[in-house]
């Protein structure tokens, strides 16, 4: 071959190269669109908030898959294990310990679970300490004794081990529990639908929904004088804190705090229509039955459609809407309506 040969090849050759690098480009480029693209239809699948569900007909289902009666304290028990499996069931499963695309780029849909899941574990630790004890001194059932401490696990553990497997365990313990429950050859299993019981786990929902109304409304920075110690002129605190503090939500966490408060809120409806069940006897004699169905509705507010395509956190009194404000007065108001529930149930 000649030289003349050899130079025209490789002028061909340096020649051609761009034109396959851009078509390699483009290629590239066309992929990665397409990722996205699905990447996003996917996301926008499992970022959909799984519908309610009917308490009593849930607990009929399973009553009558386990072939049982529906007995005090049933309703309850199978609506926090059909909750805690809706957080490992719904579009997309458990999304809170994604590690792979697109999960890992969601975070309104993780908020909201972990609002169901704190939840969770409140309803769960009263099931143990007070709802399955007839007082103080009587032993707990062991099925829930074990149960509760995997709904308190690490809720963004991904492996070894993961975060659905001991929330899975926890539902099996949960429905061991419900069988026994239903099953009269099994008296040791016992729920105690109890005004004390009752009012117990209502104090850890009223402190729940007062950090999650502050937190909401901190959505616009605000001057707050601190309370902490009022009431109480001996009472004191372990670190000095100013008289007046300041008190704004991240600009980056608002959609967080208000898809949390969506989760709890969501949890919060289909328990208290399972203790509308379970305790009618007892709020129907404190004349409290009312009171109930109206938290329930304040709450059930909170699950209106969003249709802004993100969480706006105009001023109090601006041009734009702020749906934390919003949010937060529907879950002040079923705050203190818990608050006067809990004062009729206190009364004899």
């Amino acid at each position: 071959m000649s030289i003349d040969s050899i130079k025209l090849s490789l002028f061909r050759f340096v020649e051609k190269v761009p034109l396959a690098r851009g078509k390699a480009m483009k290629s590239v480029i066309g992929v990665v669109a397409v990722l996205a693209v699905v990447s996003f239809a996917i996301g926008s699948y499992w970022s959909i908030e799984p519908d309610s569900f009917n308490v009593k007909e849930n607990a009929k289902l399973k009553a009558e898959a386990w072939q049982v009666e529906v007995v005090p304290g049933f309703t309850t028990s199978a609506t926090l294990s059909k909750v805690a499996d809706t957080l490992l069931n719904k579009s997309g499963g458990y999304l809170s310990n994604d590690i792979m695309i697109p999960g890992v780029l969601l975070d309104n849909i993780p908020s909201w679970e972990f609002g169901v899941l704190v939840q969770v574990r409140d309803l769960s630790r009263a099931m143990r300490k007070s709802f399955s004890r007839s007082q103080s001194q009587s032993v707990e059932d062991k099925s829930l004794a074990k149960a509760e401490p995997k709904f308190s696990f690490d809720n963004k553990s991904f492996i070894l081990p993961s975060t659905e497997s001991k929330y899975k365990e926890g539902i099996q313990l949960l429905n061991k529990y419900i069988e026994k429950l239903a099953d009269p050859s099994k008296p040791d299993a016992q729920f105690y639908t109890r005004a004390d019981n009752l009012n117990d786990w209502l104090r850890d929902v009223e402190s729940r929904l007062g950090s999650l109304s502050q937190r909401l409304s901190a959505s616009v920075g605000k001057e707050r004088l601190n309370l902490d110690l009022a009431g109480d002129p001996d009472a004191e605190r372990a670190t000095y804190q100013q008289s007046e503090q300041y008190d704004k939500t991240p600009w980056l966490e608002i959609d967080n705090v208000f898809y949390e408060a969506r989760g709890a809120a969501w949890a919060l409806i289909h328990f208290l229509k399972a203790v509308e069940v379970d305790f009618a006897g007892v709020l129907n004699k404190k004349n409290a039955l009312i009171s109930l169905k109206q938290i329930i509705r304040e709450l059930e507010a909170t699950q209106e459609t969003v249709w802004s395509p993100m969480v706006l956190n105009g001023g109090g009194f601006g041009f734009w809407a702020n749906h934390s404000l919003v949010m937060a007065s529907y879950i002040s108001r079923a705050n203190a309506a818990i608050i006067d529930l809990r004062k009729l149930l206190q009364k004899g």
